[in-house]
């Protein structure tokens, strides 16, 4: 029997791509650039699977094949904003996605990029790589003490959840949560945190939030000018969600104009493309999309299409559906 065929829309770690060749007849995107429209289009119609990543904008014009033969989209990542779901359904076409395995190596990066704005690490590295560094002295680069401080979460899934270990169990903060449905109890407790029903409610109450809520249209502009005015003038927000779920333009202004403290960023809303004000901020630290970069989670997400893709081409039900 003929193996299905399937598209890896970027390239993958070599061990997984050598996996995946042992079941299936796999084609790949070897200018590892994001595929046009058109480009998907030709795919859908030629491949029994197509594996897409976050920067791949899949949206009704790109689905718009008259005859599919692809009948999955095995998600290489936890959201799939980036394709229209609606869409894919009408097509009879099912999508997987991968949670769980990069939940901690997000939640270290969040850490890590609440630390680096709140110690200005980057201000520190910029300064030393430019030779400016004059040696220490009392009041330089003075910035604001993490442990014990108030972290607010917004979205309390998995990702959300180990931040939650991470800041209450390692640096004392107390935590409040976001959600937009009611919590278990039983894991508030677990970082002693409590839920507020709003972010009106959350926000001036924080000295650190951190985003971990999905993207997508209910999201957009979710942290505006309106919000970000209700939060501490000496608070810093940490997004390593969708870059969707915040306005650069009302972010650009708050921190130029110092109205909260700083802000802490690994995704765009124009991605690869930063928001050209934002490039002007100098309390603001900036990442190019490393929240799962370590080698264990980006293997571990590629493992997990191939449960997915294997559970679909055997007529079982793929673990991680999510349409």
């Amino acid at each position: 029997m003929a193996k299905p065929t399937v598209l890896l829309t970027r390239r993958w770690p070599a061990v997984v791509e050598q996996k995946l060749a042992e079941s299936y007849d796999v084609a790949t995107n070897r200018s590892d650039r994001p595929l046009s429209p058109s480009e998907f289009r030709e795919a859908i119609g030629k491949y029994d699977a197509v594996l897409p990543t976050v920067t791949d904008k899949i949206n009704a014009d790109a689905l718009d094949v008259p005859k599919a033969r692809t009948k999955i989209l095995a998600n290489y990542g936890v959201g799939f904003s980036h394709i229209d779901v609606t869409a894919a359904t009408r097509r009879g076409i099912a999508i997987t996605n991968t949670p769980d395995v990069l939940s901690e190596c997000t939640a270290d990066l969040a850490m890590t990029l609440m630390l680096m704005v709140a110690r200005r690490a980057g201000d520190g590295e910029r300064e030393l790589r430019a030779g400016d560094w004059s040696g220490w002295r009392p009041t330089h680069l003075i910035g604001t003490k993490v442990s014990g401080k108030t972290l607010g979460i917004v979205g309390f899934g998995r990702i959300g959840q180990q931040m939650a270990r991470r800041a209450h169990h390692g640096f004392g903060m107390e935590v409040l949560v976001y959600n937009r449905s009611p919590v278990d109890p039983g894991i508030l407790a677990q970082f002693n945190a409590r839920q507020v029903d709003t972010l009106e409610a959350l926000l001036p109450r924080c000295d650190f939030v951190s985003l971990h809520c999905p993207g997508g249209t209910e999201n957009r502009n979710m942290i505006n000018s309106a919000r970000l005015d209700l939060m501490k003038p000496d608070a810093f927000l940490i997004n390593t969600a969708r870059g969707e779920v915040v306005n650069e333009t009302a972010l650009a202004q708050a921190l130029m104009f110092d109205t909260i403290g700083g802000a802490a960023l690994d995704v765009f809303e124009a991605e690869p493309h930063v928001h050209p004000m934002l490039a002007q901020c100098d309390n603001l630290v900036m990442l190019p999309h490393m929240g799962s970069a370590t080698r264990e989670a980006r293997e571990a997400m590629g493992f997990r299409v191939l449960d997915n893709l294997n559970d679909f081409f055997t007529g079982a039900a793929p673990r991680d559906r999510v349409a």
